[in-house]
């Protein structure tokens, strides 16, 4: 138990010195610099500002108002061909690189895409321009409608069958049945999804570097990066890299408090089953809004992959610096996740070891709150912002692009360990509950009870946060961004180099080989996590 708990600690403590010695170097940063260095409310800083929390807004709002309609779809509509297909495409935008479904995204909106040739056959100039706002909100809503049309399908699916069965019975309408059964259901966690779409427009910033369009649509994260690595202005990157920690800290603390419990009502806890909406016209909107939407999530899949087939592979794969970029693309992700994977294991260990010592002792009490805190206090300090720190603070000491591996590397691990312990958290509960005793009462304990009681029992929620975990690192291009260089080069980056020299086939056949093993990462972890439930079910 002490043991345990010591470890938590040091897992706390790492995290503290990481993103602690970041944000300091920020605020001294700060502090040192005159107005005329770091003028926090200069015309440039606050025009990012604006256009940030505009493009929030905006995909944010048009994100739910398609996601509101297709839940409903959805859930009035349990029995059609490839409806659980359709399930799993909504979650592909999860686990799909930004970098990559950008490419896939300017394949069907771009100028010479599918969008604008059919405009132009039809007579019209190209009215589609994918860069700038339109392309950014395009892009939002791909990555951001599909989760929240799966958070507001489970509260759909959480309606009990007596409500259901009465709306049917007394022959209520589609506009009655909506706002008397489903949009209180909804709404109960409506705020809690616009929060966390928000947060994510906010911290987006691999679909606006590639889509943004200039000066006139770049978000807080993105003019930090053009700071450090084009204008070498660390002044202004620092005072970009608090406002974007003030705005994630207000919308953290908001998403803490808004939402609340969901309407309940005494049922008999049968099973829910929804009766589809009665006439023709109620079907034919129903799944020609299901249509629409997965055309616009497949369409840009496709194009990824024939234009990847497209590409000359052959070539590619003949190229040093594509087997080079591949192996420290995995490399980098496999050491991060493994290091998530640890620390969050030590973190779930330690609040459990601390669980019984928690009524009578508040330092357990304490103790505990701060490791549940320690994922909110990552999701707190975005990957740009965190490298923005320990940019600035080592530039002056050492080659900051000679250590890039190894930022990148703590980067990543931090970045993924709030998914990761939602993974393992929820495994170790149920093991411990099942195998604490027996095991206590057979004196097995340290690396013997990892080995032969932990392992067996948690491996496959071990399996499934490394998978994802990895899957999170390849795709990233927050950390690498900053301090990719000729030396250290991963997928994204060399993907990023290629787009940036304008040669889009070999783009292409990039993205496909990204896409391919991130999505091929999830699936395994899909896979595994449905293993798991079948399992916990039996």
């Amino acid at each position: 138990m002490a043991t345990s708990i010591g470890a938590g600690y040091a897992v706390l403590g790492t995290m503290a010195l990481v993103i602690g010695a970041a944000v300091l170097a920020l605020l001294l940063t700060a502090a040192g610099a005159s107005d005329s260095e770091a003028p926090f409310f200069s015309t440039y800083i606050w025009k990012v500002t604006r256009f940030t929390l505009l493009q929030a807004f905006l995909s944010t709002l048009l994100s739910v108002i398609v996601a509101i309609p297709l839940a409903r779809a959805l859930a009035r509509r349990q029995q059609f061909f490839g409806r659980k297909w359709l399930l799993r495409l909504l979650a592909v935008p999860i686990g799909l690189p930004p970098i990559v479904a950008a490419l896939g995204l300017i394949e069907i909106w771009g100028r010479q895409g599918i969008v604008n040739t059919a405009l132009v056959g039809m007579g019209m100039d190209g009215p589609v321009s994918i860069y700038g706002l339109t392309g950014i909100l395009i892009a939002h809503v791909f990555f951001n409608m599909p989760l929240a049309t799966r958070l507001l399908l489970s509260q759909l699916d959480r309606v009990p069958s007596e409500h259901w069965r009465n709306a049917s019975q007394l022959g209520l309408g589609s506009w009655t049945v909506f706002r008397l059964i489903e949009w209180p259901f909804m709404r109960s966690h409506l705020a809690a999804v616009c929060g966390l779409v928000f947060m994510l427009c906010v911290t987006s910033f691999t679909l606006v570097l590639l889509l943004g369009g200039g000066p006139g649509a770049t978000t807080i994260e993105v003019a930090i990066y053009q700071s450090l690595r084009f204008d070498f202005d660390p002044q202004r990157a620092v005072v970009l890299a608090l406002i974007q920690l003030l705005l994630t800290s207000f919308l953290l603390a908001l998403l803490a408090l808004i939402g609340g419990a969901p309407e309940e009502s005494s049922t008999l806890g049968q099973p829910a089953m929804r009766y589809p909406g009665k006439g023709a016209g109620a079907r034919y909107c129903d799944f020609g809004l299901i249509a629409a939407c997965a055309l616009f999530l497949i369409a840009p899949l496709v194009s990824i992959v024939l234009s990847g087939l497209l590409a000359d592979l052959g070539r590619l794969l003949g190229e040093t610096i594509v087997w080079r970029a591949i192996a420290t693309s995995l490399m980098i992700a496999l050491i991060a996740a493994l290091l998530s994977v640890s620390m969050a294991l030590m973190l779930v260990r330690a609040r459990y070891a601390a669980l019984p010592l928690a009524k009578q002792k508040k330092w357990a009490r304490v103790f505990r709150i701060l490791a549940s805190g320690a994922s909110s206090l990552v999701l707190l300090v975005p990957p740009i912002v965190l490298g923005a720190g320990w940019f600035v603070l080592l530039r002056n000491q050492v080659d900051v692009f000679a250590i890039a591996p190894v930022i990148v590397i703590v980067v990543n691990a931090l970045m993924a360990l709030p998914f990761v312990i939602r993974v393992l958290e929820p495994a170790h509960t149920t093991h411990m509950a099942r195998t604490a005793r027996l095991t206590a009462s057979l004196g097995i304990a340290g690396l013997d009870g990892l080995l032969l009681i932990d392992w067996p029992g948690l491996r496959r929620a071990f399996l499934l946060a490394t998978a994802f975990a990895m899957a999170l690192s390849l795709g990233d291009l927050g950390a690498i961004a900053l301090f990719g260089s000729q030396d250290v080069v991963t997928l994204p980056y060399l993907l990023l180099q290629r787009m940036g020299s304008y040669r889009t086939n070999d783009a292409a056949g990039l993205a496909l080989m990204l896409g391919i093993v991130c999505l091929l990462l999830m699936v395994f972890a899909d896979q595994e996590r449905r293993k798991g439930e079948a399992g916990a079910q039996l």
